[in-house]
């Protein structure tokens, strides 16, 4: 089985989400045999990759970085989203953090990475804003040597 993980910004500008979708169905929609995907389900990147994994058949883990993890969602409907897509998991990886912190969100993205054959990165290229953002575990997937997709618009930064 072939094993998908994501990273990515949760805040993704419009001129650039069609471009991220788009890459993400490419990505995904191409491959052929049974697929896992691999994804915390923030808000943004995280969630529109799932959408889109569960749409090409794959079955979906969820990397829960946090006890805490649904009260790091301010928008309702974000939690919605995540609420739906948990449910849909076809299995659930909770990581050892009572409360969403940098070092949470780094334990997470960390195993994604090791756990995938290949990263997904929806990714404007610039430095992590916190230990653990999509630089950080873009930095680390490569240092390992896992082939690394980054999905983006040149020029755009994220919000």
């Amino acid at each position: 089985m072939k094993r998908i993980g994501v990273t990515g910004h949760r805040s993704i500008p419009g001129e650039v989400l069609a471009h991220v979708t788009d890459g993400l169905r490419d990505l995904l929609d191409g491959h052929d045999g049974p697929m896992e995907a691999l994804s915390s389900l923030a808000e943004g990147a995280d969630q529109i990759f799932a959408d889109i994994a569960l749409e090409c058949g794959a079955d979906l883990t969820v990397v829960i970085p946090s006890g805490d993890y649904e009260k790091t969602f301010a928008d309702p409907e974000a939690l919605a989203r995540y609420r739906r897509l948990k449910g849909r998991a076809t299995q659930e990886v909770r990581m050892d953090y009572a409360h969403s912190t940098d070092d949470a969100y780094y334990a997470a993205g960390t195993f994604i990475a090791d756990a995938c054959d290949r990263l997904v990165a929806v990714w404007d290229g610039l430095p992590a804003r916190g230990r653990g953002g999509t630089g950080d575990i873009v930095a680390y997937a490569r240092g390992l040597g896992k082939p690394v997709t980054v999905i983006w618009c040149d020029g755009v930064e994220r919000d």
